[in-house]
């Protein structure tokens, strides 16, 4: 029989008592260095980042090699990437700007406005669910918006296949204030002491199930208050503990990066990395920015969306561009920001297994309608046939 292993193992669970802000410092204090990433253009404060139109490039010739990098930079390397140029046609990022605008003055008049939830009421406008919204209100933008490339390989190489796409628009007016240094979702929304509680395995897990992300529908000079980031910071194994420590805090103030933006780049950063809003100093510039929040076909992300709602409301929009000559891989990315791409959980009763371990997904389903040039009606009749074999309310 083999002797025991005395070799030391991660605690079962991470408590406060475990954060060490010098032990923090010195993980932070790296330099990033431009000949580590080949595909990147340059290197800011730290920050990757790359031309948009370079990786294109790249991705046509070697994809994997380009996702490689990115998984790479996501976690070994600063935790976030900038693409200047991510939205190479404005004119979409504007028509997308003007829906949600309308959106906005449409839930004030009605009285169902929201303000932002890092200030105080009045000062900033927040769109929560604005993915259905663009959908529903203006099918055309949202096809050609989420048809972006940029957003499918950085979407597919930090999640895989069947990731899920929810956004909320940001609009912040000058005098808007920072918000406080954080870490997000999943984790990241709870308090210390329920943290805590959850073993250190699923502290480690947690990052690699969401990517966050945001697309500048306004220039973003340093003024108005773009995202603070600290690279690195997400390599930090207690960190859903230490953000909210004061010598956490301090430290962050005193070493964050903050980068310009301008309008169609867009970030993306592992959702450890500590980071958080800055104060928009400016005398005119409204910071107008759609947060993406990318989540893990096997996660379950922030916002209820309903994907049949969504996808009967840009069916006809995806026909059209499809007929109109658009890239497979174009629609494809625009299915999967519409649609559920994982087929559980469902009523196994009534949608038993196809071809393999696991029901038909609503992603294939739209897939087939396009592929087969379904009309409407029937693909209406469709989804909600779907939604209806997955529902319990006749057990």
């Amino acid at each position: 029989m083999s002797a025991p292993t005395t070799a030391r193992r991660t605690p079962i669970r991470f408590r406060e008592s475990d954060c060490d802000v010098s032990a923090f410092a010195r993980l932070v204090e790296r330099t990033t260095d431009l000949a580590d990433w080949p595909h990147a253009a340059e290197v800011q404060q730290d920050v990757l980042l790359y031309d948009a139109a370079a990786v294109r490039a790249a991705v046509a010739a070697d994809r994997e090699a380009v996702e490689a990098e990115l998984v790479r930079a996501l976690t070994d390397g600063p935790g976030v990437v900038v693409f200047r140029g991510a939205f190479d046609d404005l004119d979409v990022v504007d028509r997308v700007t003007a829906v949600f605008d309308a959106i906005i003055a449409d839930e004030k008049a009605d009285g169902t406005a929201k303000g932002d939830h890092f200030a105080k009421a009045g000062a900033n406008d927040r769109v929560w669910n604005a993915l259905e919204k663009l959908a529903v209100r203006d099918p055309e933008a949202f096809v050609d918006y989420y048809g972006n490339d940029v957003l499918a390989l950085v979407s597919t190489a930090w999640l895989g296949p069947g990731y899920q796409v929810t956004s909320q628009v940001n609009l912040v007016r000058p005098g808007g204030r920072a918000q406080d240094p954080h870490r997000d979702y999943h984790l990241g929304f709870l308090s210390n002491p329920v943290a805590a509680r959850y073993p250190a395995h699923v502290h480690l897990l947690s990052p690699v199930l969401t990517l966050q992300g945001a697309v500048a529908h306004s220039d973003m000079p340093v003024e108005s208050g773009p995202t603070l980031y600290l690279p690195y910071s997400h390599q930090y194994p207690q960190g859903y503990l230490a953000w909210r420590l004061p010598e956490f805090k301090e430290h962050f103030a005193e070493h964050h990066v903050q980068l310009p933006l301008a309008k169609g780049d867009a970030g993306f950063f592992n959702p450890a990395l500590f980071h958080g809003a800055g104060t928009n100093v400016s005398a005119d510039v409204q910071r107008s920015a759609n947060l993406l929040q990318v989540s893990s076909a096997f996660g379950r992300a922030m916002e209820t969306v309903d994907r049949v709602k969504v996808a009967k409301a840009v069916y006809s929009a995806l026909l059209s561009r499809k007929r109109s000559g658009a890239t497979a891989e174009f629609l494809a990315n625009a299915v999967a920001s519409s649609t559920e791409g994982y087929p559980f959980p469902t009523n196994l009763d009534l949608d038993p297994n196809v071809g393999g371990l696991t029901p038909l997904s609503q992603t294939e389903l739209l897939h087939r309608a396009l592929a087969e040039e379904w009309s409407g009606e029937r693909t209406a009749a469709e989804l909600d046939a779907y939604a209806g074999r997955r529902s319990t309310a006749a057990i």
